[in-house]
């Protein structure tokens, strides 16, 4: 059988005020060309369909809009909530979808909700484990020892009790150890959110949502599906694209095939002179590093007439100095005032004062001693 594996998804997003509405539009529709090239026999959604827990109207109709052409080319989608995505929004009419080969993850009630599927090489399992937090299992297992979100994990798939002569397929949206973060997703994983891989060993294949960089993990069979659109200039090199999954009989691995996807605009980091960049020009989202050593007045401003998604600016010279050398109290104390200014300048701008500047700062020194 094959299937594809998407996730994290953050339909609603806006990155540097820019809506992402557009590009996520874009994104979909290549997605669904990908679709119905491979023709798989169903589709799993690892998380985050949504940005934010109450997706506005327009998130809400590009997901109705994607799924509706899955169902009505008879393709059975899986979906589960994550952390961004509000349960019991994902949940609701859950019932009703099924009907239409839409399968949302219910509400965690101390059970992953399991579907069928079947080819040749007989019947696989799916199940669907929403983001799951360590006070939602401890809830569901009073007695078991819940200390972290790995036990909440294990707890769970433990309760499943799956039927190792079958092949088993988990979507699971969690903060696996070892993986590749971005800063899009950073603040959200970690600590005692981390989830060790060998908990999703025993499945012919872990879906996994989450962290943005598409990327195996421990195992070949456990992977992240990466978002399809770069949400933070860390994924600047990122290689978004689409898992594409082959599964045989019980026991043989499953073939992995990544189609890349192309963005309407990219998202990269330009370097150099404002004079330089100013007579350039991209659509794309853009983080501008300058090399001038003087502030340029709205450098931002002027840069978005020709560069209308720019992101934001930063300087060289102040993201890189060399840190500046601590001199002792007593020293300080014997050293003349302008020599200890000198030195500081020189530290933070990496070069020195012009005679404008020394002069002006010896006459501001006298005014202030006398």
């Amino acid at each position: 059988m094959k299937f594809i594996h998407l996730a994290d998804f953050h339909l609603g997003r806006r990155v540097s005020g820019f809506s992402l509405i557009e590009d996520q539009t874009h994104i979909l529709g290549q997605i669904n060309r990908i679709i119905d090239e491979e023709k798989p026999d169903f589709i799993l959604i690892a998380g985050d369909v949504y940005d934010k827990l109450s997706p506005s109207v327009e998130a809400v109709s590009l997901l109705d809009g994607f799924l509706t052409k899955l169902s009505a080319e008879g393709i059975r989608t899986f979906i589960i909530a994550g952390n961004h995505d509000s349960p019991e929004r994902i949940a609701f009419g859950a019932n009703l979808m099924n009907q239409s080969g839409v399968h949302f993850s219910p509400i965690y009630s101390g059970k992953a909700e399991k579907f069928t599927v079947s080819d040749t090489f007989g019947e696989a399992d799916v199940y669907l484990l929403p983001y799951l937090r360590t006070a939602e299992a401890r809830r569901f297992f009073p007695d078991a020892e819940i200390g972290n979100t790995a036990d909440a994990v294990r707890t769970a798939i433990e309760a499943m009790q799956i039927d190792p002569s079958r092949r088993n397929i988990i979507i699971s949206h969690q903060f696996v150890e070892g993986g590749v973060t971005s800063d899009s997703e950073r603040g959200a994983v970690g600590g005692t959110d981390g989830v060790p891989a060998e908990l999703y060993r025993n499945f012919e294949y872990a879906a996994l949502g989450h962290l943005h960089k598409p990327q195996k993990m421990q195992y070949e069979n456990v992977r992240y599906g990466g978002t399809p659109l770069k949400y933070s200039i860390s994924e600047a090199d990122d290689k978004k694209c689409v898992t594409v999954c082959e599964l045989g009989a019980k026991g043989t691995p499953v073939k992995v095939t990544l189609r890349e996807l192309t963005p309407l605009r990219d998202m990269r980091e330009l370097t150099g002179s404002f004079a330089e960049l100013i007579e350039g020009g991209s659509d794309d989202f853009v983080q501008v590093r300058l090399t001038d050593t003087e502030r340029v007045p709205d450098a931002q401003k002027r840069l978005r007439t020709v560069y209308p998604h720019i992101m934001s600016v930063k300087y060289e010279q102040e993201l890189s100095h060399t840190p500046i050398t601590i001199i002792e109290d007593a020293a300080v104390q014997c050293a003349d005032p302008f020599e200890l200014f000198t030195a500081f300048f020189e530290d933070v701008n990496t070069k020195k004062m012009t005679d404008e500047q020394c002069g002006y700062m010896q006459k501001l020194i006298r005014q202030i001693w006398e």
